[in-house]
């Protein structure tokens, strides 16, 4: 129980040193404290706060850890992965929309977390291989089926949040260990 309000600290603890509105387009900034998505650009949405919680929780990230956040979009869930691992871990966020890698990196840097990045994803490549093994993995956009691609980018004892086929999936390693949480709706990942 201990354990687990800890948790709780601090993810609450990230949401309040990285304030939604810093990743939002400053025509819905108003609407930040809206518990729903809102769109930012390129048809992708920033996701819902309470989503983002639920996944955070699930994905149960430990300062010093490797993270890789794909589908980084507004940049708000890498700064929240990153104040989680802090500067003796390191937090790589992937986007395919370019314009989303640009709007994500500044309101990252803004946050002056030095250990994330956020980086165009390469074409064709799902997730980021070259830099793998990760402790974790957050994926903000929802495939039809869990993708081997990603689930081989974890590292031993790792963990992954991901959206497939309308349930919230946890895969667990060693294993992997797969079990769902939940119905949510997220965009496609492509």
């Amino acid at each position: 129980m201990r354990a687990r309000l800890s948790d709780m600290d601090a993810v609450e603890a990230a949401f309040d040193a990285c304030p939604r509105a810093g990743f939002l387009p400053a025509s819905v900034r108003r609407r930040a404290a809206f518990d729903g998505p809102l769109r930012i650009a390129a048809h992708q949405t920033n996701s819902q706060p309470r989503t983002v919680d639920a996944m955070l929780r699930l994905l149960e990230v430990r300062p010093g850890q490797r993270v890789l956040d794909v589908g980084s979009g507004s940049g708000w869930t890498t700064a929240l992965l990153a104040h989680l691992v802090g500067p003796t871990g390191e937090v790589i966020g992937v986007e395919l929309e370019p314009e989303l890698v640009t709007f994500g990196a500044a309101n990252l840097a803004a946050t002056h977390q030095s250990w994330a990045r956020i980086q165009q994803s390469a074409p064709g490549v799902l997730g980021d291989p070259d830099h793998a093994p990760y402790d974790r993995i957050l994926v903000s956009a929802e495939p039809r089926s869990l993708p081997a691609q990603l689930v081989e980018q974890l590292g031993p004892t790792g963990r992954m949040v991901i959206p497939v086929a309308g349930w919230m999936t946890l895969v667990e390693m060693p294993g992997p260990v797969v079990s769902e949480h939940g119905a949510y709706r997220f965009v496609p990942l492509r």
